[in-house]
């Protein structure tokens, strides 16, 4: 099966910006997919998919977002070997840790077993038109990537 998940997070609409042109590159080839906010999917569900890709701002200097941190400790009990994943978002490099949340949601798949097939994307602020082809494309590589295991 060739089927993936997209779980999100966003305030402003920035990342859920970058969730639509990602979804679009998936979908291109061909991927099944189910796109979600993350209060709308039980971590559980997860499980169901042959890919993962999350997608969050970045909150404060690093931090993922309050909507997320429940989420987030939740996949602490889950098994994600043999699933392929990604991660994106939008953050400011006003801060020191730019797109922290990218990398602390990185950081848990790799610890509960998931196969990273994409460099996480991190987007400055508002995507402009070449950031959204950036997504659109990291969407069909993550597709490609998919379809190959």
């Amino acid at each position: 099966m060739n089927n993936a998940v997209l779980v999100y997070a966003s305030m402003s609409g920035n990342t859920e910006l970058m969730a639509t042109y990602i979804a679009e590159g998936m979908k291109e080839k061909g991927i099944q997919l189910d796109v979600k906010e993350c209060f709308e999917i039980d971590p559980e569900e997860l499980v169901q998919y042959d890919g993962i890709i999350f997608g969050s701002y970045t909150w404060g200097d690093g931090e993922l977002p309050d909507e997320f941190l429940d989420f987030y400790d939740e996949l602490d009990h889950l098994d994600f070997h043999c699933k392929k994943s990604a991660v994106f978002g939008s953050g400011s490099t006003l801060y020191s840790n730019y797109g922290g949340a990218v990398d602390l949601l990185t950081g848990k798949l790799k610890e509960r077993g998931a196969d990273i097939i994409c460099s996480p994307l991190k987007i400055e602020l508002t995507p402009n038109e070449k950031d959204l082809l950036i997504c659109k494309e990291f969407g069909r590589q993550f597709a490609l990537k998919l379809l190959a295991s």
